[in-house]
């Protein structure tokens, strides 16, 4: 347990990525058997069940500090973090021991079976044999969230570093549904048959967003144009006649979408195919929040198959009877994926269909009508780009529509987290129904620094009621918000729904009763 408290603290501490990477192969060299591959599972996400919810935990922690539970939530609100504020406020261990990550990670499931006063039992007994750094694991293995900017790419860089074996082959053996209760890091990284898991997905490649005008690019001729759309990134797999469908977060989700079932008789063995997971209707893309009523069910009804059915929109290939095509231009694993997917005479299967254009002024007109099909804009793909792992500029670029904009008044705050926890940075802001304010949207990004600190100190000489942690302001501040995307919805009084809401600018030229209204916010649902 020590060895992984000086490595999450080692890769917390530093924002370089060679750092990081050197920390982890250290931990490698050092961890006994048992606690490698948990080390890397925990690091890739795969962290154990929930067994303890964070409100117990907060009136333990209070308890066993002998603090108020005021103070606690204070402190909490401050440090911005659970698991480290625990750390901070508990009073210095009593009982010296040295058990494993493993051992702590057992303890921590057991408490499954346990009643609530046996838990608070455990948990303290947990706090009394364990340092500030294994305390804050302990926590964190509990609550979860570990948020210390590592990647998949380089847990698999410091394996691959470790282990003396080729990066890309590491990813691949990472991917996949794979436990340390199942598996050793010898059978898994190691072992001859590491890859033999038929439903292993391959890493994606990502694309970077177009900040620069098209005609850097290059000429047009070596590009390849299709419409970016709106859906969960995935990938289908048949391989040893079965099908499996991955999202991009590495989750096996073959039964949240049965719909793509056909494709099991339908496709060919040793196919990869990646894509858009979307919903659809009548020809048109459905609006992304469709599909989340999918996402998360543990059973998909018929209701769900009616209201949101969902096709895969097919762009990319990397795997073609049984071999890896990564390596092959974009242009020729396209050609292989039209062939697919013309051959599979499947409705849930599309292609992506390519953008024609005889210039980038041509491209650009057609990127600024992509609202009509539904879609975000454009993907740029070099014709011919390999398949490349994680996000590499210079190949794929996205190239988004410009985003919605609303001007909108300011009528609540909160605090944020971290170390923004002094200032008010989340607010929320509503536009004019008559002669009403109707709250449609909440943001806390897009100000600079200085900007949060100046609306801080409005916020706190003009606050009109306090409810909680939230005040209500004087509707006064303006600010022009940007979005993504925007729907029907019945959860909110505005009847309205944003995707990706920011702050685009403070609005200092413009007053509260300038102003954006609700029927201006609906205008944009059609467009």
């Amino acid at each position: 347990m020590r060895q992984f408290a000086d490595l999450f603290i080692r890769m917390d501490q530093s924002n370089k990525t060679n750092d990081k990477v050197d920390a982890l192969v250290d931990y490698l060299r050092e961890a006994p058997a048992e606690d490698q591959l948990w080390g890397i599972a925990i690091l890739s996400h795969r962290r154990p069940k929930r067994t303890v919810n964070t409100t117990l935990l907060r009136n333990w922690a209070a308890e066993f500090a002998n603090l108020p539970l005021w103070l606690f939530e204070e402190s909490y609100h401050i440090v911005g973090d659970l698991a480290e504020t625990i750390a901070l406020v508990l009073p210095e261990k009593e009982i010296e021991t040295d058990h494993n990550l493993r051992y702590w990670i057992d303890y921590i499931r057991a408490l499954d079976q346990l009643t609530e006063s046996e838990k608070r039992a455990a948990i303290i007994a947990a706090w009394n044999q364990l340092d500030y750094g294994q305390r804050f694991i302990f926590n964190k293995l509990i609550t979860g969230n570990w948020r210390i900017g590592v990647s998949d790419k380089l847990v698999a860089r410091a394996i691959a570093k470790f282990a003396s074996l080729p990066e890309n082959t590491v990813l691949h053996r990472l991917s996949g549904a794979w436990s340390p209760d199942h598996t050793t890091f010898q059978e898994l990284i190691l072992g001859e048959n590491a890859t033999d898991d038929l439903s292993k997905p391959y890493p994606f490649c990502l694309a970077y967003p177009l900040e620069q005008e098209p005609e850097s690019l290059g000429p047009l001729a070596g590009w390849i144009a299709e419409y970016k759309w709106d859906g969960i990134r995935g990938q289908i797999i048949k391989r040893g006649g079965e099908l499996y469908v991955w999202s991009r977060g590495e989750e096996l989700v073959t039964d949240k979408y049965p719909e793509y079932q056909i494709l099991r008789a339908n496709l060919p063995d040793g196919v990869v195919l990646d894509g858009e997971i979307i919903g659809w209707k009548e020809g048109l893309p459905l609006p992304f929040a469709a599909i989340q009523t999918r996402i998360g069910r543990k059973t998909i009804a018929k209701k769900h198959l009616t209201d949101t059915p969902v096709v895969f929109v097919a762009y990319d290939m990397m795997e073609f009877e049984h071999k890896d095509i990564r390596d092959l231009p974009f242009i020729e694993r396209r050609a292989m994926l039209e062939t697919i997917v013309a051959q599979s005479r499947a409705d849930c299967l599309l292609l992506s269909a390519i953008i024609e254009s005889n210039s980038w002024e041509e491209l650009a007109i057609k990127r600024a009508n992509a609202g009509a099909v539904k879609a975000e804009g454009l993907m740029l793909k070099k014709a011919d780009s390999v398949y490349k792992t994680g996000r590499k500029r210079g190949d794929w670029w996205k190239w988004k529509l410009e985003p919605r904009m609303i001007d909108a008044v300011m009528i609540y705050a909160q605090q944020g987290a971290g170390r923004r926890a002094n200032l008010y940075t989340d607010f929320t802001f509503a536009v004019w129904n008559g002669e009403e304010l109707v709250p449609f949207t909440k943001a806390y990004s897009g100000l600079t620094d200085e900007e949060f600190r100046k609306v801080d100190a409005w916020i706190r000489k003009n606050t009109l009621e306090r409810f909680g942690p939230v005040r209500s302001v004087k509707p006064e501040l303006v600010f022009e918000i940007a979005f993504e995307g925007i729907q029907e919805s019945k959860r909110h009084k505005s009847g309205i729904a944003l995707r990706f809401p920011r702050m685009n600018r403070w609005r200092t030229d413009k007053k509260a009763e300038e102003a954006n209204t609700l029927e201006d916010l609906k205008g944009f649902l059609g467009a």
